[in-house]
């Protein structure tokens, strides 16, 4: 189980939404246009030493819908790796800095477990859950060597997988009262 992420009635400045229209068009990914970004859904994990905030957000664009994982930092990332989406201030945490998860060992880390584990989302300590998650179980295969964690950026339905994934994330959610079953992550 991934946990309980807590969930703070808080005031963000700026906005998740405002953070990211600033930091997407820089994306070599992201084709849309940053001015008409909508939340479509958002799930979370949990990191286990309870440091660092682990958030996915769907966002469209137009009729394109992008995956963003956050990290959400008290401090800065001690990291040259580490790709800074921005700063927030939280009106009960302070100043966070948020991170492109994909360059955050927390997330990866974390990513890799769900999916060997078969785990899915962390349970929210308040609010509805937008969508659910859940990972397949690792296949084992006897010639593997090691591990990598592919993030599915752009959620089209027609991402080209190179090569038979050990294991998969697949995400379930409603958009325009449509429901959506799609795989967000593989490992290979």
């Amino acid at each position: 189980m991934s946990g309980t992420a807590k969930i703070h009635d808080a005031v963000l400045k700026p906005s998740k939404l405002e953070l990211l229209a600033g930091w997407l068009p820089n994306q070599p990914w992201f084709d849309g246009d940053a001015g008409d970004l909508r939340r479509v859904a958002a799930y979370r994990f949990v990191d286990p030493d309870g440091e660092v905030g682990i958030e996915t957000l769907l966002v469209a664009s137009g009729d394109r819908l992008y995956q963003v994982p956050l990290t959400y930092r008290a401090e800065p990332l001690d990291d040259e790796f580490a790709v800074l989406v921005g700063t927030i201030e939280h009106s009960d945490l302070g100043t966070r800095y948020c991170y492109d998860a994909t360059s955050d060992p927390v997330y990866v880390a974390e990513l890799i477990r769900v999916i060997h584990e078969a785990d899915n989302e962390a349970e929210l300590s308040r609010g509805e859950k937008s969508m659910t998650v859940r990972g397949s179980g690792i296949v084992p295969v006897s010639n593997a060597s090691m591990e990598a964690a592919r993030l599915v950026r752009v959620l089209d339905g027609d991402h080209v997988r190179t090569a038979q994934p050990l294991g998969t994330l697949t995400g379930t959610w409603t958009q325009n009262g449509v429901e959506r079953t799609e795989i967000l992550a593989t490992v290979r």
